[in-house]
């Protein structure tokens, strides 16, 4: 809980900033709505992990939900080497 909560501030997001919404419990649970406090929604994503988005990234530089996945640009200690492309073909 303690690492979790500490992720959150370092990337400086809400809690609800890190809930992903397209899974299931999501859905079950009712987490659309506003009724739930920041440390509920943390006991939520403890007991069902898949409630985390992701990947989060911590470097020197920084900690970031890197999503999209350019995003870890941000904060990798040595600057990018040339293109290179994403999962799905894009190119970054």
């Amino acid at each position: 809980r303690d690492e979790l909560v500490k992720l959150i501030a370092d990337m400086g997001i809400s809690v609800r900033a890190l809930l992903r919404k397209n899974v299931e419990p999501y859905e079950e649970l009712g987490l659309a709505e506003d009724k739930f406090t920041d440390d509920r929604l943390i006991d939520f994503m403890l007991q069902h992990p898949i409630l985390i988005n992701r990947p989060i990234v911590v470097t020197p530089l920084g900690t970031r939900l890197c999503r999209p996945s350019e995003v870890v640009l941000e904060i990798l200690p040595d600057a990018q080497k040339g293109a290179f492309s994403k999962e799905d073909g894009e190119k970054v």
